[in-house]
């Protein structure tokens, strides 16, 4: 084998290890990960701010994430899909919330479990759900409270 073919292996070996090494780094930092958990549906009257890839937390610590949105065409709600780490074991009275990371952070799902004995099952629909606040439409009712005191 020629001396300039040998260097040229080895350096292509090299770069497809970095290339694996980077792959690795990215799907580890970036929360990705398969779908290791049982999949559960929840309804919104509005699903603003929400994605797919949006975090699932309860109590602030991330354990699932949203794998798909959508509007039901006969009673025009969000339809959210989610799935939920296996470990999490949530109460069928469970409720969701859609919440964000301070006052302009970014919208996730916030699940608060209740006191039921019987477990939400892979399929199964949060009944209780509430959707995010208008930042905007709070501050109008402010703004115009205010004024309706002054007069």
């Amino acid at each position: 084998m020629e001396k300039g073919r040998t260097f040229e292996t080895i350096v292509g070996i090299f770069v497809l290890i970095i290339a694996i090494f980077f792959f690795y780094y990215v799907c580890t930092k970036s929360g990705w990960q398969s779908s290791d958990g049982y999949l559960l549906v929840a309804k919104f009257d509005k699903a603003d701010g929400l994605t797919e890839g949006s975090d699932v937390k309860i109590s602030g610590i991330k354990v699932g994430k949203i794998v798909d949105l959508h509007v039901d065409p006969d009673s025009f709600f969000a339809v959210v899909k989610f799935y939920v780490n296996k470990k999490m074991k949530l109460p069928r009275d469970t409720s969701a919330v859609i919440a964000s990371d301070g006052l302009l952070g970014k919208r996730y799902l916030s699940l608060a479990p209740g006191g039921d004995k019987d477990s939400l099952k892979s399929g199964d629909e949060i009944e209780s759900t509430t959707g995010p606040m208008d930042i905007e439409s709070l501050i109008g009712k402010f703004m115009f409270s205010r004024d309706k005191e002054k007069q």
